[in-house]
């Protein structure tokens, strides 16, 4: 059974941006041992005579790079919440190359799940639409992507080139988060734990969840305001004054400087990011344009084998479901 936590949260999944821009215990970097390792299960896969994602887990073999997996997936689920991992190579190896080895390293840290309707299972986010067509979702434009979490237990982005300028990526506690509300807002507390509509992609009618629900001693968040705002519109409903007032207080928290992480993934950069404890967001961003030089960067949406056990009312969600 959930219940509301009344004592603030503290370990290494309650960070602040101003604390962790003061080192790089966020940063794994790659040994050249780990490097050579990727690049034999690279060989591995092409000599086989395929491509991301269509492979196995057993057909990209780094079982001699176990511990360092181990260290990831534990990190995401009981440590920081987050990690960047950094030193590929990225020049060495074509597009092809690179999605192989960070789809092929994602086999070894979870479950890839579809991204789309179509099923994707390797994402790809560019800019590559207009803001006012429907079908294009936000991170397919170079607009300011608002923080948010997504539809699987992990996301992870890889780096192929970054933007002419802007399009840092940003990270927020949701612990930190939370302990702000629970010291200065105390009095919104109950209702974040309250079922709210959310529009859900790939699903027809927005369905209930609350943003904040604490269940076996671990606490874990859900949200993003425009699905909220469509869910509620969706239903026939308004958001009362009391609800818009939870999430304006949860958004200046989110932007507050001294709480939010800004980092640009440079060329190669790997991102994983835990969706129960870390809300992430994307700045405004200018393109090149040639094409070949447009800001490119591939996604994994995994389940994780350690992945936390969530209140009956705060369902798992490992992607978004075909369309049929």
């Amino acid at each position: 059974m959930t219940s509301i936590l009344r004592e603030k949260i503290v370990g290494p999944t309650a960070w602040k941006g101003i604390e962790l821009s003061k080192d790089d215990s966020w940063v794994y970097y790659l040994t050249p041992k780990m490097i050579m390792a990727l690049e034999e299960a690279l060989r591995f896969v092409q000599q086989k005579g395929l491509k991301a994602p269509n492979f196995k887990k057993k057909d990209f073999p780094i079982s001699n790079l176990s511990a360092e997996v181990s260290y990831f997936v534990n990190e995401l689920e009981n440590g920081k919440g987050f990690l960047v991992i950094r030193g590929l190579p990225i020049e060495k190896y074509t597009d092809e190359e690179v999605s192989i080895i960070y789809y092929g390293l994602g086999l070894h840290m979870g479950i890839p799940v579809t991204q789309n309707e179509k099923g994707e299972l390797l994402g790809h986010v560019t800019n590559i639409g207009n803001t006012s067509n429907k079908n294009v979702r936000v991170y397919q434009t170079n607009t300011h992507l608002p923080f948010h979490t997504d539809l699987s237990d992990v996301v992870g982005l890889l780096s192929l080139r970054k933007a002419k300028s802007g399009g840092l990526s940003s990270l927020v506690s949701a612990v930190t988060v939370y302990n702000e509300i629970l010291e200065k807002y105390p009095e919104y507390l109950g209702l974040l734990y309250r079922p709210i509509y959310f529009d859900h992609l790939g699903e027809k009618m927005p369905a209930l969840s609350p943003i904040f629900s604490y269940y076996n001693r671990k606490l874990s968040c859900r949200y993003m305001r425009g699905y909220i705002e469509s869910g509620h519109e969706k239903r026939g409903l308004e958001l009362s004054k009391v609800e818009i007032e939870a999430l304006d207080v949860i958004d200046s928290i989110l932007h507050d400087e001294n709480i939010r992480m800004d980092m640009m993934l440079e060329p190669g950069d790997i991102q994983f990011a835990n969706n129960y404890t870390v809300l992430h967001s994307r700045t405004f961003f200018e393109d090149y344009e040639e094409p070949e030089r447009k800001r490119h960067l591939l996604r994994l949406w995994l389940a994780m084998p350690n992945g936390r056990e969530l209140a009956s009312n705060f369902s798992r969600r490992r992607g978004i479901p075909l369309r049929t």
